[in-house]
């Protein structure tokens, strides 16, 4: 059995990693194709897309449906448990893009939002 301190030690160990993070913020906006994800995060492999999204079913965030239309697809979607963290990835995603700008503004960084999920801030 594990023991943590705190709460957000196992939320963490949920969306921790380099691309969880990025899926779950994706997912959460409906691009939730195994396609539309490698699109959108080219620096991912397959291989270690299907092991996250895999990660991630398992932890009973997403859920994967097979789509029985032709062509036969599969998505990605939130589970009723994982609906709560859709909500703080969404606004954490939201909160990242409004930080990004925030330093611009104060001359402190110069990164490069790629990738706005949120028009209207």
């Amino acid at each position: 059995m594990k023991n943590y301190n705190i709460g957000v030690e196992a939320a963490l160990e949920v969306i921790s990693g380099k691309w969880k993070a990025l899926i779950l913020c994706y997912v959460g906006v409906g691009i939730n194709r195994n396609g539309q994800l490698l699109r959108k995060i080219p620096d991912i492999s397959q291989k270690v897309l299907t092991e996250q999204l895999k990660q991630l079913v398992d932890d009973d965030i997403l859920e994967r449906v097979v789509i029985e239309e032709k062509p036969l697809h599969v998505e990605y979607l939130f589970t009723n448990y994982g609906e709560k963290l859709k909500t703080i990835m969404l606004e954490l995603c939201n909160w990242g893009e409004n930080h990004i700008e925030h330093n611009i503004k104060k001359g402190k960084d110069l990164a490069i939002l790629t990738d706005k999920l949120f028009e209207n801030h």
